[in-house]
């Protein structure tokens, strides 16, 4: 059910994406008076699932079968259909070719252009309706707790981060913090550990493991019980709601995290657990099971470490979407820029839409959704504006070459350009394809 739930939200998103960033185009070259011979969702090579054509219209609307994203043929343009015969003829004055330079940019720009504005609006009405929510690094009270890898980069459990290089990230959200270190690349990471501010470098051949990583650390908190259901191992052991387990066979645990590992570790045997009871200590016996469990209910982190909720008036939402879109972007093309070093092999990292389908929770949730639409937006905006051809942005450089230069490059040019920037394409697609298949069987 959580795959057909994921592959749901994939298609939903990436069909409104696709639909509004056509419709970029399609409008912009309406208003020049610029016939659309197709809008079509998804491809449709040799054949397509829906297909109407309106009366007194010259454009053909339809579903194609192959979910590779969608088009908008304009008339008189040499784009991914390839169509030469109707640029056999002399130009005609609903054409594209037959435009000037400024308004063939704006149609090619359109779908860029629509894209951006909807990630606006999509977190302008995110933050309207949910707020923002969000643990700030200096309420991470009880610190971090590390992966293997992070304990190799430098971090230590119970670590309290401070800054990256001499940017202080005290105000950050925890859960952006991995992401940020990617980006950013410090040279150096101050954390606070136990009582000593301490300083170690970062090497960044580390990057290209924390590409295919989720996250570096979790949220430390201590072990405090809720309950003890009747159906416990433990429910005659004397535990009540409040207890504090402190320390497991004399090691202390001062994190959930803690006595975690050592259960897992002493699976189907009896433990000596260090139990805090308001200011008693006491040494209680608890028996663990198969599973490395003692069966008793955990107070909810969010009792010991405090969220940050801000909530936005209507007016206030939509410039904080702006400033959200704006940061999102740069932080994408910082990203991207790690794909073209071959030092951090950002490239293994690059995913087709398995590696999208598995940013989705297993579960419907609409906040989500939208956040990870309005992402997908800006990834969308920013990858049709790489200068490649076949691509807008490869289409908006060569218009720009035309306005500054006055010369307009040929046919047969922007034909084998065409044709170069779709196999760029075919090969990127294969390597995403490849990468994701890789990892899913790795």
């Amino acid at each position: 059910m959580e795959v057909l739930i994921k592959i749901a939200q994939v298609i939903l998103a990436l069909s409104f994406l696709i639909l509004i960033h056509e419709s970029g185009h399609f409008l912009f070259a309406r208003l020049f008076k610029i016939r659309v011979d197709k809008f079509y969702l998804f491809f449709d090579p040799w054949f397509s699932l829906v297909k109407f054509k309106p009366k007194k219209s010259h454009t053909e609307y339809g579903i194609g079968w192959l979910p590779f994203g969608g088009y908008c043929k304009i008339s008189g343009m040499i784009d991914e259909s390839m169509d030469k015969d109707q640029l056999k003829e002399e130009p005609k004055p609903w054409e594209f070719r037959s435009k000037p330079a400024w308004q063939r940019f704006f149609v090619m720009f359109g779908g860029v252009l629509f894209n951006m504005i909807l990630a606006i609006v999509l977190y302008g009405l995110i933050l309207f309706t949910w707020g923002e929510e969000y643990i700030r690094t200096e309420d991470a009270a009880y610190g971090i707790h590390c992966t293997t890898l992070a304990q190799e980069i430098g971090f230590q459990n119970g670590d309290k981060i401070l800054a990256f290089d001499d940017r202080s990230v005290a105000n950050d959200p925890v859960h952006t913090l991995h992401v940020d270190l990617i980006r950013t690349r410090p040279a150096v990471i101050t954390v606070l550990r136990g009582a000593d501010t301490v300083r170690f470098g970062f090497d960044q051949g580390y990057i290209k493991e924390m590409l295919n990583t989720q996250s570096l650390f979790t949220l430390r908190y201590p072990f405090v019980v809720s309950s003890v259901p009747d159906t416990s191992l433990n429910v005659l052991a004397g535990l009540v709601p409040g207890d504090r387990i402190v320390s497991v066979n004399g090691i202390s645990t001062p994190a959930i995290q803690d006595v975690q590992e050592i259960l897992a570790q002493n699976k189907e045997a009896v433990v000596h657990t260090g139990i805090l009871r308001g200011e008693t200590l006491a040494n209680v016996p608890l028996q663990v099971n198969s599973d490395g469990l003692i069966m008793v209910g955990v107070v909810n982190p969010m009792e010991f470490i405090p969220v940050t909720v801000k909530q936005y008036s209507f007016l206030e939402a939509f410039p904080a979407g702006i400033k959200k879109a704006y940061q999102t972007g740069a932080n994408y093309i910082k990203e991207l820029g790690l794909i073209f070093s071959p030092k951090t092999e950002a490239y293994k990292s690059v995913g087709s839409f398995i590696a999208i389908g598995s940013i989705f929770p297993g579960t419907w949730n609409w906040e989500i959704f939208w956040n990870i639409t309005a992402w997908l937006s800006i990834m969308l905006a920013i990858l049709n504006l790489l200068p490649i051809p076949a691509l807008d942005g490869g289409h908006i450089v060569l218009v720009i070459y035309e306005m500054i230069t006055r010369r307009k490059p040929s046919e047969k040019f922007l034909e084998y350009s065409q044709i170069a920037g779709m196999i760029l394409l075919i090969g990127l697609m294969f390597l995403a394809f490849g990468n994701d298949l890789y990892r899913l069987f790795t």
